[in-house]
């Protein structure tokens, strides 16, 4: 199909600067990506049949990491202290 309606998954490495050149990125588009793939997600993790708890537990390990990257100074910095 055209490029632009092409996932990017599905976009060749020496296609993907014409690919990022239709992508919408106004505020408004930005958002509409953003909740396009929310509802992808959560669709196909959570809001399913029979599921098990790996779209939650996805959701908490990437927070988990999200924290730990934004304290990471911090943390680093307490490593080193000595305690007496």
């Amino acid at each position: 199909g055209p490029l632009s309606e092409r996932r990017l998954m599905d976009v060749r490495l020496g296609e993907l600067p014409a690919w990022l050149a239709t992508r919408d990125f106004s505020p408004q588009g930005l958002l509409g990506g953003v909740q396009k793939a929310w509802n992808s997600y959560y669709d196909k993790y959570i809001n399913v049949r029979r599921g098990g708890p790996a779209g939650i537990s996805m959701l908490l390990a990437g927070y988990c990491l999200l924290s730990y990257g934004w304290n990471y100074q911090h943390i680093k910095c307490h490593r080193w202290r000595k305690y007496h």
